[in-house]
């Protein structure tokens, strides 16, 4: 099948599924999509006791999209940009040092937290496993996913100060978790000399600083580019090629394209940029350009994300490990964020159990999936895979749903 086809394929299942939504669910687009891609391939996995021409069509499909391409290479810069381009600037400059606890902190304890105790809980199965697959388990799940989190806390009217702290985590710390995985699964697969602790803390500071530094050129570059024209269409495509070719470029340099992408994002977007660089008519058109890119690219991963369950497999032990996850992962979140949350809880404005409040609100998607898919099959892939899959659909399904009654439960008492 062609490229062109899958992806009108894709594009016409999101527009279908999207309508749906739209017309009787009226739910959030991500948890919306996401709710009725499920429906439709459990229709598809019923139906194939009967007649299995459409389910070896449609799993023939999935397994022809590169899922960790796609989004890892593709997709997820453009969705970090967007993700950026509209988070304000000025609050995030102002919680700066506990998002970056946040992201860091946060991300390397949860890491070492969730793989420890995934490693005992599958000996209760009696998988014998390395215990540095587990700390990849540990990588895998423990980011939380700024393209659900940003389309999610849209309706959730959390207060701006609580909201910020999560966007900006969730902004940074994939990119912070997909370094860390990148360093782990180094370790794992090296039949060399062994790695110097020295070696992991140089690739570690490349990939982040080096992404970081990278990503506030290309955002000063199309700054500048921006302020020197007046004409709308070409200030949208300078932004779009400022993207794809710095996306490239992080690729080429071996640096993190997400973090490079999200740094670029704020750059170009803060206030002081838009006042200065682009005219009323020229904000309106990259705003609109890049929120209908951002609302697109969320509709294709989340139908891919509920068709992915076509292609897993079903073994009894690996679904109760994932169901067992669940608890572990949140568990894992709330003890790694109690010391940041501490530290910072008295020096700036937080909300009332905000360390709660980011546990729940701390989704898992499409970057989790995506990784779990690039491991090996000697690393346990398909047990981690569905593991995966089971934590993000709870995450987006359950925690979704309830973030927003949580959050006004949390309020109404602070009144």
């Amino acid at each position: 099948m062609s490229y062109y086809a899958i992806i009108s394929g894709l594009v016409f299942l999101a527009a279908i599924f999207g309508y749906i939504n739209v017309r009787f669910f009226k739910l959030p687009t991500t948890i919306g999509l996401m709710l009725i891609t499920l429906l439709y391939t459990l229709g598809v996995l019923g139906l194939g006791y009967f007649d299995d021409t459409l389910l070896k069509a449609e799993a023939e499909l999935i397994r022809q999209i590169d899922f960790e391409t796609v989004l890892m290479d593709y997709m997820l810069s453009f969705l970090l940009f967007a993700g950026a381009l509209h988070t304000n600037f000025q609050e995030l400059k102002k919680h700066r040092w506990p998002i970056i606890a946040f992201a860091t902190i946060g991300v390397v304890s949860s890491t070492f937290l969730i793989g420890t105790a995934t490693f005992y809980l599958l000996q209760l199965f009696g998988v014998q496993i390395s215990y540095i697959y587990c700390l990849l388990f540990g990588a895998i799940i423990s980011p939380t996913d700024p393209i659900a989190v940003l389309g999610i806390l849209k309706k959730a009217n959390a207060p701006k100060n609580l909201e910020i702290k999560i966007v900006g985590e969730s902004l940074f710390n994939d990119g912070v978790g997909v370094v860390l995985f990148l360093t782990l699964i180094a370790i794992a697969s090296s039949t060399g000399p062994a790695i110097e602790p020295l070696d992991i803390v140089k690739l570690f500071g490349l990939e982040v600083f080096g992404g970081l530094l990278l990503g506030a050129l290309i955002g000063w570059v199309t700054f500048r580019l921006l302020k020197s024209i007046d004409d709308f269409s070409i200030e949208v495509i300078i932004t779009l090629a400022a993207v794809m070719m710095g996306t490239v470029a992080a690729q080429k340099l071996h640096l993190s394209a997400p973090l490079a992408m999200v740094m670029a994002g704020l750059f170009v977007g803060n206030d002081r940029a838009r006042d200065t660089a682009m005219s009323e008519t020229t904000e309106l058109y990259v705003d609109k350009f890049w929120e209908l890119l951002d609302i697109l690219l969320n509709a294709i991963l989340f139908v891919l994300i509920g068709m992915e369950m076509l292609i897993l497999t079903y073994e009894f032990h690996y679904i109760i490990a994932g169901l067992l996850a669940i608890p572990i992962v949140l568990l894992c979140r709330y003890v790694s964020l109690w010391l940041p949350v501490k530290v910072f809880e008295k020096k700036l404005e937080f909300a009332p159990r905000t360390n709660a409040i980011m546990t729940w609100g701390g989704l898992r998607g499409g970057i989790s999936i995506a990784l779990a898919l690039s491991l090996s099959e000697e690393m346990n892939r398909e047990m981690f895979l569905v593991m995966t899959y089971i934590v993000v659909v709870f995450s987006i399904l359950v925690q979704g749903l309830t973030i927003e009654g949580l959050i006004k439960r949390v309020l109404s008492k602070k009144s």
